[in-house]
């Protein structure tokens, strides 16, 4: 398959004029079979979410195999060829049940987006941050416990969330680092303590801004010691969690090599208005917003694809959405030797985009899916 007469990702020169070539799933020098027009067209790596919950009625939380199933099909329907779930603060039996499932789909899914990873968000959190996490579950670091976590997801299990100033978090980071990527999240810790998790070894910051204290000008807290340190901050863009000047901010402080753009989706993500459950609570949907009954933001029903493009409508430039949706998570997962470009011997995973930033079509594993 060659696709023609599109603009063309290219992680260094922005988006450039030429054909991309696919054979046998991979992208190719050279190909033969079909040629497809794409004139006008925006030609992108399929993008990789490492922090969602759910879509379409499911929630990575359930433990459910078909619920995963419906996740990753809807995903791919939306562009997003790479999926890393995120689990919610649950008991312990249900943490090893949904890494389980995890490896079981992952030796058997015969469709739908790549399972890429597993992401841990709790149990070890702040109780005076949890949000929308379920605090009779919230637990104080334990590296025999994530890493047995790890050992029944067949190795998916790639990152892990924390709050800092949780009794041992220091030494538990020192003890995982090596097999997880450690991100802070739903703390209530300021600067010197953020300062020291990720001097310990963190490389990430969850969901910026969102549970955690804000960046004051004299008591810069975690966003203030990431941007100091050397990590990685995801960030949503659905324009409910943070500001569009906000967004615009972040990408000023920490570059667009360091913004990882995540959706923070739930399982009314692609469903109507109404409610819906999280982590054994009710959350309740109108429009943009999802929250409990107290009136808690509670994730986004926004999809990856949909917040990267809201992204540009805020004002970043296409090729650092694409970035930061595409290479920056495959990075921090990875897995970018395999996927997060179109360069040669990668995986043919791509999706194409009008002029008007609306999916076409989706080449996944180097056939159209879409």
């Amino acid at each position: 398959m060659r696709l023609t007469g599109g603009r063309v990702f290219d992680p260094l020169k922005g988006f450039v004029l030429r054909d991309v070539c696919v054979e046998d799933g991979l992208i190719a020098a050279e190909a033969g079979g079909e040629t497809v027009d794409v004139s006008g067209c925006w030609v992108i790596p399929g993008l990789t979410d490492l922090h969602f919950h759910g879509c379409r009625g499911a929630d990575f939380s359930d433990g459910d195999a078909a619920g995963l199933q419906t996740m990753a099909d809807y995903e791919l329907s939306r562009g997003v060829t790479q999926i890393c779930p995120a689990g919610m603060t649950l008991d312990v039996p249900q943490l090893e049940k949904i890494c389980r499932v995890a490896a079981a789909h992952k030796a058997s899914a015969k469709s739908g987006a790549d399972l890429v990873g597993v992401n841990l968000e709790g149990p070890f959190l702040s109780q005076a941050k949890k949000g929308a996490q379920n605090g009779a579950w919230i637990h104080d670091p334990d590296p025999e416990l994530l890493l047995h976590l790890k050992e029944l997801s067949g190795g998916l299990v790639k990152l892990v969330s924390l709050a800092p100033e949780a009794p041992g978090a220091i030494d538990f980071i020192q003890k995982v680092k090596g097999e997880v990527t450690v991100s802070v999240a739903h703390t209530a810790c300021d600067y010197d303590q953020a300062m020291a998790a990720f001097d310990a070894g963190a490389k990430q910051a969850t969901h910026l801004f969102n549970a955690m204290n804000p960046f004051g000008h004299r008591a810069p807290g975690p966003v203030g010691a990431a941007s100091d340190s050397d990590c990685r901050v995801e960030l949503i863009c659905d324009g409910v969690h943070i500001h569009p000047a906000v967004i615009r901010a972040v990408f000023k402080l920490f570059g667009k090599d360091r913004v990882i753009i995540i959706s923070d989706s739930l399982r009314a993500c692609g469903m109507p208005d109404g409610q819906y459950e999280l982590g054994g609570q009710d959350i309740f949907v109108k429009g943009p917003l999802a929250t409990l009954a107290d009136g808690t933001i509670a994730g986004s029903i926004t999809d990856l694809m949909g917040g990267m493009v809201r992204a540009v409508g805020f004002g970043l430039d296409l090729h650092t959405a694409v970035t930061a949706a595409a290479v920056n998570p495959a990075k921090a997962l990875g897995i970018y030797d395999r996927y997060g470009s179109l360069d040669v011997g990668k995986t043919a995973n791509i999706a194409v985009l009008d002029g008007n930033l609306s999916l076409q079509s989706v080449i996944f594993h180097g056939k159209i899916a879409k």
